[in-house]
């Protein structure tokens, strides 16, 4: 059935953006169908990729298959593997249940205090990844990012809960100044 008007149109310059971007890339396209005023459609002609294709159990490694993916540093398990899961990864389970009570306390209206934990458990997972040399799936990256990541969030966190209106426990008179010169009173 033919497109006519504005939506040919875009039909038309989107089917060409992508032809576009396929010679681009060097792959191959074939029209789908052609007829008189009608769009011609494109269809990507590649193979599917499967992971377990090749190079598992004796079989020759294929050009698609992944063969392996580097684990982040410090990313073993934190308790021997005869241990129950939970056992295996107390870092991250600790500083799940340190955030998890912190939402629980800021849902019963005490927003200030559940931020502190929040801001705490972010920081205590950058020391448990700074200090222990395995902490299991609390390892995303490597152990330098991970730490920078942890820290910056937990402090960001602590201390925007610190200055957090109405009565802030923490000010900073230069950061106060700041937000009297950009928000001006009328």
């Amino acid at each position: 059935m033919a497109e006519t008007g504005r939506g040919a149109d875009r039909t038309a310059a989107a089917a060409a953006a992508a032809a576009a971007a396929a010679a681009a890339a060097g792959e191959a396209r074939e029209p789908r169908e052609a007829g008189a005023g009608a769009v011609v459609a494109a269809r990507l002609r590649r193979a599917v990729r499967r992971l377990p294709l090749g190079g598992a159990k004796g079989l020759p490694p294929s050009r698609h298959s992944t063969r392996d993916t580097a684990r982040p540093e410090g990313g073993g398990r934190a308790a021997p593997g005869a241990a129950p899961a939970p056992a295996r990864q107390w870092p991250l389970l600790s500083v799940l249940i340190v955030a998890g009570l912190g939402l629980l306390v800021i849902a019963f209206d005490a927003f200030r205090v559940g931020l502190l934990l929040i801001g705490v458990a972010l920081l205590g997972g950058a020391a448990l990844r700074w200090l222990l040399p395995r902490v299991g799936m609390l390892a995303v990256r490597s152990r330098f990012t991970d730490i920078i990541t942890y820290g910056v969030l937990g402090v960001a966190i602590v201390l925007l809960a610190l200055m957090a209106q109405p009565k802030p426990w923490l000010e900073i008179p230069f950061l106060d100044d700041a937000l009297h010169f950009t928000v001006r009173n009328s």
